[in-house]
């Protein structure tokens, strides 16, 4: 059960203890870290579940009838049941284990997509997507001849609502958005997009992106009615080579098989195999065993705080840091909206993004400059990209003062 914190408690809190790495030094500096968007650091938690999983009690799963192979299974399978009960998901059946939100939404794009779609079919995607939620239907494109139509953006940089309504048309059968984009912070209106094509036509299959949402926000997924919902575990504080995909059990199930191997098979002949059900068809081979584990580990330590006690953290960080930069004159930050997470994305006038980055770098402050994989975006926004400080629930007032110190000395230097 989430911790019931107050706002002073939750503004004097200092999580950061609980995360070793925040204890080093980048550049003989105290580390600074403000790149969660890109992968967040793990508390000692984690890091303690998966050596004592490596130590203890390690094999492989759902294969040995001995003690400890019956144990690590057990345990890889719970995780499933703290997943559904992180996002309030109906059964467990609609879970699926793959290395990241990447693998997942090719899985979608290959299966579903290659099944069920037909020549001159459209998918629409927005203007915000990381290329894992562009490329994958590119790839698709391979073998269908289909139609990717964006989603437009208003002039603050949100996505327009109304030009979407108006890209539904009977041959729309797919629409993969990010619940929260990676680059900009956007909180997108996933409900009113998916009502909108379930009032158009209720089998358009809804694919949501939610790498960013799971970890600055509580997500309920009954309250969501995707068809797909898709998240990572290295950014949600657990380890990297692990995703997750949810899916409409009855969808799944209806789905073939994306990849062959041990694991996801009924029984096997030269001439022909059967498959199991969701999700096991889905889970070829041996799977990240430890990662899956230490990404429960992180559902444990995150559900101990409270996801809402998470997100009012770092809005007020959020907030504070953005009235911090406005201060500093010839920067411009791009989607400055009050419905966002704690994601700043900026250039300055005055100077280069890599310029400003490794200033900050040698400051001991890691900011993420770049497109962020989003270069369909940068061309839009008419821009190389920008410098994006993220913040986690480490993250302090006193990093942020940092920070914007290193920022102005930055600009001192390079102005």
């Amino acid at each position: 059960m989430a911790k019931s914190l107050n706002m002073t408690t939750i503004q004097n809190h200092d999580w950061r203890d609980d995360f070793p790495i925040m204890r080093t030094s980048m550049n003989g500096q105290p580390l600074i870290y403000l790149d969660t968007a890109s992968s967040a650091q793990k508390p000692q938690a984690v890091i303690d579940k998966m050596t004592q999983v490596m130590e203890t009690n390690y094999s492989n799963i759902h294969r040995g009838l001995y003690a400890i192979s019956q144990n690590i299974t057990e345990e890889y399978e719970f995780v499933r049941l703290k997943i559904k009960n992180f996002l309030n998901i109906p059964d467990t059946y609609s879970i699926i284990f793959t290395r990241n939100t990447t693998e997942a939404i090719n899985l979608v794009a290959q299966s579903f997509g290659r099944t069920f779609l037909q020549d001159g079919d459209e998918i629409i995607l927005s203007s915000l997507e990381h290329h894992a939620n562009i490329v994958p239907w590119q790839l698709l494109k391979n073998y269908n001849d289909l139609k990717i139509k964006p989603i437009p953006l208003l002039q603050d940089n949100t996505l327009d609502i109304e030009a979407y309504a108006s890209l539904l048309t009977k041959k729309t059968k797919i629409i993969a958005i990010n619940h929260i984009s990676n680059s900009l912070g956007n909180i997108n209106k996933i409900n009113d997009i998916i009502s909108l094509a379930r009032n158009f036509n209720p089998e358009i299959k809804v694919i949501i992106d939610g790498s960013q949402a799971v970890v600055h926000s509580r997500v309920n997924l009954t309250e969501i009615d995707a068809d797909f919902y898709a998240f990572t575990g290295h950014k949600i504080y657990g380890p990297s080579g692990v995703g997750v995909l949810i899916g409409k059990t009855d969808l799944l199930n209806q789905m073939p098989p994306y990849q062959g191997g041990g694991d996801m098979i009924e029984t096997v002949g030269f001439d022909h195999s059967t498959y199991k059900q969701a999700p096991f068809k889905f889970e070829a081979g041996t799977p990240a065993i430890t990662e899956v584990i230490g990404l429960g580990a992180a559902i444990d330590y995150l559900s101990g705080i409270g996801m809402d006690n998470i997100a009012a953290h770092e809005q007020t960080l959020l907030k504070y840091a953005t009235q911090q930069i406005k201060e500093i004159d010839g920067i411009t930050i791009y989607g400055d909206i009050s419905e966002k997470a704690a994601i700043i994305s900026f250039t300055a006038e005055w100077a280069h993004i890599s310029d400003i980055a490794m200033i900050l770098d040698q400051c001991g402050v890691a900011v993420r400059s770049g497109h962020h994989c989003c270069m369909p975006l940068m061309k839009i926004l008419g821009i190389e990209g920008t410098v994006r400080a993220s913040f986690g629930l480490y993250n302090t007032h006193n990093d942020i003062d940092i920070f914007i110190k290193s920022l102005k000395k930055a600009k001192k230097l390079l102005a």
